[in-house]
Order: structure tokens, then C-alpha cells, then sequence
């Protein structure tokens, strides 16, 4: 229970929507654990697991960003394999990439067809390989086929392990889900967080877990995390500066969202082109969802600041958030 509209939020946001401390520093510990075990797979007698290249390994992902919000149910990793002697192509159209392996080491050939190093027989051979790890409990591929999920005994969450090459060109090449590889630069994504967090005097990452947990109980179409955090990041850059209380930048992302959703929200690394695949019709229920939040939002803050009626305020705080959000007391 709160009084005012600040502890209300800082409440709300301590207890329902941040990790807890202790689960996050769990979770670095973990991944640092399974990075040692993934390490040592290469070793394993009559694996003919690929070699690591162990120095670009990376972490990627909301978790790492430090944007994931409560409950914590996923880590991300890309773990990174030497070349061996493979050489890599583009194709004359989009972004699909060959690994070539007729001068490769035999356990690259292992998974190529035709001297062609096939993405899927990579995934499927990390995922099947995943067995020889201490607490292994299970392991799947994920969904689009560019990662194996890696459920461990002792934890809640699951890692999702995406194999992939470094190049010369300082980009990274994972599989596409089809067999062959597709570029990705994680890194580009930290950076632009944390510059953005940098110039906005550190107010950019909590607004991005508050509009998250806004996001998921959405009662329209929830926005993928990867699309809504960038068109967060987009309307944090649009500022000059954001507002010192949390309330009123988010009136102002619902004005934002409500015509931003409407248009393209390109991939900031370059890579996948337009990452808003809504449909028109889903994009204008979004769009007058949006309208509503800032509409509340807005009643919230009038209710504030011109009426100084806090318990009204709170209350239409939860209208927007529901009722994990502190009530009036």
C-alpha cells in the first residue's frame, strides 16, 4: 500500500515487476557454470563435439540487458565454435550465409553435406550433446530452430543456447532454422541500451521493465520483447530528455506507441529489415490499446497533480496495471 504516486511505483516495481536480486545473481552464477560444462564437451570422449572458440562466446538477451522482468524463465548464450579451417559466403540475395568445409577439420565435415556445414546438424548435435552435462534434465530445439533450450535440474529458468561462428567481418553467424546461417551482432543491441540508459541519467532501464509488465497483461496483442524494447528504445531516443518521474514518461510512451505501432520499427543491427510483422488490423488494436493507456494515464496524473487526489490517482494507476499494482493506504 502506498500514498503517494512515487512510492506507489517504487513499490510496484520492487515487488511485482524487477527480478529479485538473489535469482539474477543465481542466474550469472549458473551460466558461468554451464559456460565451464559447454567448455569441456569438446574433450568428451567420442563426442566430436566442435571445437569452442572460447574468447567469443557472448551473452545476449534481456537477462543480459537487464531488462527481463519477473518471473525469470529464460537465459540466453550464443557459444561460439573456431572455423577449423571453414570459409563462409553470402548469398546474392538477402542475408543467408554458407559455411564451406572442404578444407575444414573432420569434425565440421561431421556436419556438413557436400562440403556445406548444415546449421540444423549443429543444433541437433549441441542439443544431443547437452546429455554428457552434470543436473541435464532435458533439452529441445527451439522453435524457429536457431537454438536448443536446456532445462537443468536446480533451476527455474532454462537456457536457451544459440551455436554460431565469429567472422572477419566482426559479426556473428547462427544458424537460420533452414540449414544454413543468417548474421546477428548482439552487442549492437547492449550498446544501444546502455548509451541510451547512459544519456538519460540511468531512468531508461526500469522504464523498459515497467512498460514490459504493461505490455504482457495487455489485454489486445502483446508485442514481442524484442520489438517492444526497441521501440522503447526508439521513443527514449526521440526525447531530449525523459522526466525524472517514471509516471509521466510512460503517459508519454502511450502517446508514442499509439502511432509508432502503426508504422515500420526497423532492426537496429541491420540485419532483419522491419521487425514489426503485424497485420494492419493488429497493428490499429494495439494502436487504440495505446490510446487508452495514455488516456488513463493521463487521468492519473491530472488527478495528481491538479486535484492532489492520490487515492484517485493510484487507483487509475491500477486500472492500467491491475491490481499487483500498491493500492491506496
Amino acid at each position: 500500500m502506498a500514498t503517494s504516486i512515487n512510492t506507489a511505483f517504487s513499490e510496484f516495481n520492487t515487488d511485482t515487476v524487477n527480478l529479485l536480486k538473489d535469482r539474477s545473481d543465481k542466474a550469472k552464477s549458473s551460466r558461468d557454470w554451464l559456460y565451464t560444462q559447454l567448455n569441456g564437451l569438446q574433450d568428451k570422449d567420442d563426442l566430436n563435439f566442435p571445437y569452442k572458440y572460447e574468447l567469443k562466446h557472448i551473452n545476449y538477451g534481456s537477462f543480459e540487458r537487464k531488462t527481463k522482468i519477473r518471473e525469470l524463465d529464460d537465459v540466453d548464450l550464443m557459444f561460439c565454435f573456431v572455423a577449423d579451417g571453414a570459409t563462409y559466403s553470402k548469398s546474392s540475395y538477402g542475408n543467408t550465409y554458407t559455411i564451406h568445409t572442404p578444407n575444414a577439420g573432420n569434425r565440421l565435415k561431421y556436419l556438413s553435406d557436400s562440403d556445406i556445414l548444415n546449421s540444423r546438424k549443429v543444433v541437433n548435435k549441441v542439443k544431443l550433446s547437452l546429455a554428457k552435462i552434470d543436473q541435464y534434465k532435458s533439452a529441445d530445439l527451439h522453435s524457429k530452430g536457431e537454438a536448443v533450450t536446456l532445462n537443468l535440474l536446480s533451476y527455474e529458468w532454462v537456457f536457451d543456447i544459440v551455436p554460431c561462428f565469429y567472422t572477419d567481418t566482426d559479426l556473428y553467424l547462427i544458424p537460420d532454422g533452414n540449414g544454413y546461417w543468417k548474421p546477428t551482432d548482439p552487442r549492437i543491441d547492449q550498446k544501444r541500451v546502455t548509451d541510451a540508459n547512459k544519456a538519460q541519467q540511468g531512468r531508461v532501464l526500469q522504464l523498459i521493465r515497467t512498460l514490459k509488465y504493461w505490455n504482457r497483461r495487455n489485454s489486445s496483442l502483446t508485442i514481442g520483447s524484442y520489438l517492444f524494447e526497441n521501440i522503447v528504445i526508439n521513443y527514449v531516443n526521440s526525447q531530449t530528455e525523459l522526466n525524472q518521474w517514471i509516471d509521466f514518461n510512460l503517459r508519454s510512451f502511450f502517446y508514442y506507441l499509439s502511432s509508432a505501432i502503426l508504422n515500420t520499427v526497423n532492426d537496429p543491427k541491420g540485419y532483419q529489415g522491419d521487425l514489426n510483422t503485424f497485420t494492419y488490423a493488429q497493428r490499429l488494436s494495439i494502436s487504440q490499446k495505446a490510446d487508452w493507456a495514455y488516456g488513463k494515464a493521463d487521468e492519473a496524473i491530472k488527478a495528481e497533480i491538479d486535484e492532489k487526489d492520490n487515492k484517485k490517482s493510484i487507483n487509475k494507476w491500477r486500472e492500467l496495471f491491475g491490481t499487483d499494482f500498491p493500492s491506496y493506504g
